[in-house]
This record gives structure tokens, sequence and C-alpha cells, in this order.
């Protein structure tokens, strides 16, 4: 039986992990964390599971929360034009439903069920020496740590496409959001002003229960970058609130009156988003293998980190079931990767498109496609359900001649 070791107990480690366990492997996952260290930290980067992704932790019996946690049917962008009063509006349908919930809970409960199947887990730190060691006891390592000594194993890709832009987010949960007028609750919002920077406004299950999420991120020393002196929770709200009532008013007045879930709902996070080699040389030339963000780290604003995460997951399990009894040498590592960046590619073109909307002139056929959003509801849910597979944007979205195809089809269709 072959003998894999995951260092990390994130999204795409333990749905790896899990993958692997269900195939009859050795898995072994190493955490600096207990679950019960998890469930009470520090929250992460809200994210959001998308209705392919939910259908993947379905297949392993991984989804144990969608009863409770808000299903997330529509979402509605609005942009901010600099000195325009009024946003720039669209709002399209899933095809299906996504959820958002607390990282605390997910990778505490994945944990813990993990060791229920028959996992190994390991509560320890890990250093380069560890790796070093554990390098001669499995027949493949696989690195979910993108911070550190271990993520600094990994060198940055310069000749693979990326946003490359340093990231400053603010995030907090909250209680008592006023009711979009005529919708449900689980509608989310995202919203991008051109004056501030990026918002993210969606319905989360939580430990506590169902609340909101909203985070605010933008360049280094812009209005969003408003955290250096590193404020307290109720201080970080409340200039949330500021720039929102400033720069996106409408998200300013269904939060207005909320409060935060807790002292330890909040988060604030700089990041530079990149792309980095797949295989990390240990001091010994051990080989060890990168996963998910620690080797794509996108824009948070594009909302593809859990997406990422589970497709990297579940391409990396295909390629090792494939790869039989043959050694996992540096030559089939990068394989690995290349095999999941074609869809990777892809949806870091998405990030870059949309996180860098008012940074750089865009394409005529986009501001053309977006314009045709506000006014054709089946291409609206066209914008939308390609966030749970921005390859779909291939061949409208990022191609001229296809996008004013397809315009001028959906334009003669209501013609007629």
């Amino acid at each position: 039986m072959r003998k894999i070791l995951i260092v990390g107990a994130g999204q795409s480690g333990l749905h790896l992990a899990h993958g692997l366990l269900s195939h009859g492997y050795d898995v072994t996952v190493i955490t600096g964390q207990t679950s019960t260290e998890i469930r009470t930290g520090r929250p992460s980067i809200t994210q959001l599971t998308y209705p392919t992704v939910l259908e993947y932790e379905r297949e392993l019996h991984l989804d144990f929360w969608s009863s409770q946690a808000p299903h997330i049917e529509k979402s509605k962008l609005h942009l901010y034009p600099s000195g325009v009063p009024e946003p720039i509006q669209l709002a399209g349908h899933f095809d299906g439903y996504a959820v958002s919930v607390d990282r605390r809970v997910k990778m505490a409960d994945w944990l813990e069920y993990f060791e229920d199947c028959g996992g190994k887990v390991v509560i320890h730190g890990v250093t380069l020496s560890d790796l070093d060691y554990f390098s001669r006891m499995f027949d493949l390592i696989v690195v979910a740590v993108g911070h550190g000594e271990l993520g600094a194993l990994f060198d940055t890709d310069h000749s693979r496409f990326s946003s490359a832009r340093h990231r400053v987010l603010a995030q907090a949960h909250i209680y008592d959001v006023a009711p979009d007028p005529g919708e449900p609750e689980s509608v989310g919002w995202v919203g991008a002003a051109e004056d501030a920077g990026m918002i993210w406004f969606f319905p989360i299950l939580t430990a506590e229960g169902p609340c909101h999420s909203m985070f605010v991120v933008g360049k280094h020393a812009s209005p969003m970058d408003s955290w250096q002196d590193r404020p307290s929770p109720r201080e970080q709200w409340r200039r949330m609130q500021d720039l929102l009532q400033k720069h996106a008013p409408h998200y300013y007045e269904r939060v207005r009156g909320a409060e935060l879930v807790d002292g330890n709902s909040r988060l604030i996070e700089s990041l530079n988003p990149q792309v980095r080699k797949p295989v990390g040389v240990l001091p010994s030339g051990g080989r060890v293998l990168g996963i998910s963000d620690v080797v794509i780290t996108s824009d948070p604003f594009a909302g593809q980190g859990w997406n990422n995460s589970t497709r990297c997951a579940k391409s990396y399990l295909e390629s090792i079931l494939q790869r039989g009894d043959r050694p996992f040498d540096e030559e089939f590592m990068t394989s690995m990767f290349e095999r999941f960046w074609t869809y990777g590619r892809v949806a870091e073109q998405w990030a870059e498109t949309i996180s860098s909307y008012w940074e750089i002139e865009q394409p005529q056929h986009l501001q053309d496609v977006l314009g045709a959003a506000t006014q054709y509801q089946e291409i609206a849910d066209r914008w939308i359900q390609g966030w749970n597979n921005p390859p779909a944007y291939a061949d409208w979205l990022f191609d001229p001649e296809g996008a004013y195809a397809y315009l001028a089809e959906v334009t003669a269709a209501h013609n007629r």
C-alpha cells in the first residue's frame, strides 16, 4: 500500500486526503492544529462552494452542511464608476446553488471525519528538517501550506500567467443585515468601486449559525488599505462601514445597523496573487509537491479559492490513481500540475480580468457584454454561472469574435 503524507489541513489537502483514503491509500495528514483549535481559531477569507465543487464533495460524502447553510442561487454585481451616483448592476442565477461555510467549521469537521474513516492525523508543526526525514518514509509528500519556510520551497514562476499584485483585505462576519428588498436573504452581492476597491458580501454558515460575511479588498495604499494600525474589532467594522458609506452606499444601507458576530469574527490580511512552481526541493534533494493555493494564490475578489483548491485536489487524485505503482518522481509531479493548469490557467485569466477591472482598460467586447448583461437575463445568468467554471468564459467573454456572435444571437432571439 502506497504511503502518502499531506502537510496541512485545508480545503485542498483534506479533500485529497479523503479521496486517497477512499481508494485504499495509506494517508497521513500532519497539521499544527487540532480540530478544536481550528474550530475556535481565527477565520480565513470567506469562500463559496460552487455547484460543481459541491458535487465533488458529495462524491466523497463531505457535504455536511447543505441542509443548514443558506442556498445561494443568485448573485448581484454592482460596479461604481468614479463620479457616477448610481452603479452599473446585473443579477444572475447559478445553475443550481452555492453555499458558504466558515472554514473553521468545515475543516474541523473534515479533519475529525478523516480520522473516523481510518486516516492518520498527526498534530505537530512541520519544519524543512521534518520533511527531509519524512521523505524517506513516504512515497509522496503533498504540501498544502503556502506560508513560512514550507511555502518558500516553491519558487515564483514568472513564466506563468499571474496577477502578481499586492492585496490588502479586511473581513467581518456580521448579524442584523437589512434585507435586499424583494429578494431572499441568500442572495450574494459583489461590488467594485473605481475609487476604492472591491467588496464581497454573502450569507455564510458559521458555528453560531447563519449570518453574513463581508470583505473589502484593494491595492496597497488604496482607500481599502486602512488597517496598518491593526484596529480593534469594533473599530475595524466602523471603518469598513465608513468606506461603504462613501464608496458603495447600497451596501452601507444594508449593514448600517449590523453588528459583529463576536470579537473573533473579523480578519485583516495581505497577500500577493501569484503562481509558483509545483515542485519544491528539500535540503537533502528530496522532492515535494505543492497543491492549490501553495502554487496558485488567486486574487480573493475573484472568489476562486475553494474552486481552485477542490479542482486541484480532484485532478491530483486522478493523476495519482492512474500512476499505479510507478514512482512519484519530479517529472510526474510536474505533469500533475500541468494537468490541473489546463483549468487553472483560465481560472487565473478570469481572476485577472475581474480584479483588474478598474486598473487597466478593458477590451471593448467585454464592455459590450457587460452592458448587454444589464438588459438580457440569459447573459447575466451566463456571466454569474461562469464563476462556477471559468473555462466556460473562453469562447465568449475572452474571445471578441465569440462574444459578438453570442450577443447577436441573443439580440436576434429577443427581436423575433
